[in-house]
């Protein structure tokens, strides 16, 4: 009649002996942080010797900062909103990211597509995103300066409405302080459209914060 007692105060005692030697079941990893990165030739490091790219310098950033955040480059030169939209939905399954940057509509730009376009592209690759369980981050663009000052307004205003829209991040001028500045041909490379490898880090340093933000 007491035995049943017996053995389960064996039990629970074995229990307490096997933690105390330290013989429990190991917690859960957790879920290692992805950042999946989907530009063109600005992110793609274009022009520039391999590992001195602004996505480079983010891995190493995160070694230093956030240890064990994974970066995925997908991103092509050349590449278009439409391009990164039909790319984006193998990419998340095949990356599963925590975070996706999306860096795109500099060539849309430069092409002259339909900015009605390039906004819904943005947005449906927001949305691909978010619903694969990631946290986005858009990085804004500006047009040239000769397609005139009111598309260039349109323009840098699409990326905020998608952000707004879609309740994501949003650095709102990627080349901020290259494209902008005073002297930017000291940040281009010769062809006056890609920056150069003195250009990188204030790149990336204008994305961190926010990213940084997001990061656990």
């Amino acid at each position: 009649m007491h035995k049943p007692l017996l053995r389960r105060r064996h039990f629970n005692w074995t229990l307490l002996a096997l933690a105390g030697w330290g013989f429990v079941a190991p917690a859960q990893a957790a879920t290692p942080q992805r950042i999946l990165v989907v530009g063109d030739s600005l992110s793609a490091e274009y022009g520039l010797a391999r590992g001195t790219g602004w996505v480079a310098l983010l891995q190493k950033q995160l070694a230093r900062d956030k240890p064990g955040v994974q970066v995925i480059n997908a991103s092509i030169s050349g590449d278009t909103t439409s391009g990164g939209r039909s790319r984006l939905p193998a990419l998340l399954q095949k990356h599963q990211p925590s975070h996706v940057i999306i860096e795109l509509g500099g060539n849309d730009a430069l092409r002259g597509l339909p900015l009605n376009m390039t906004q819904d592209n943005l947005q449906a690759m927001t949305r691909q995103a978010q619903a694969a369980g990631a946290q986005v981050i858009l990085l804004g663009m500006q047009m040239p300066p000769n397609y005139g000052p009111d598309m260039a307004k349109q323009f840098e205003a699409a990326y905020a409405q998608v952000a707004k829209s879609q309740k994501a991040a949003l650095v709102p001028f990627f080349l901020k302080g290259i494209g902008d500045d005073p002297d930017p041909l000291k940040w281009f490379q010769a062809d006056r459209i890609h920056p150069n490898e003195a250009a990188q880090p204030r790149m990336l340093a204008n994305i961190w914060p926010t990213l940084k933000k997001q990061l656990k």
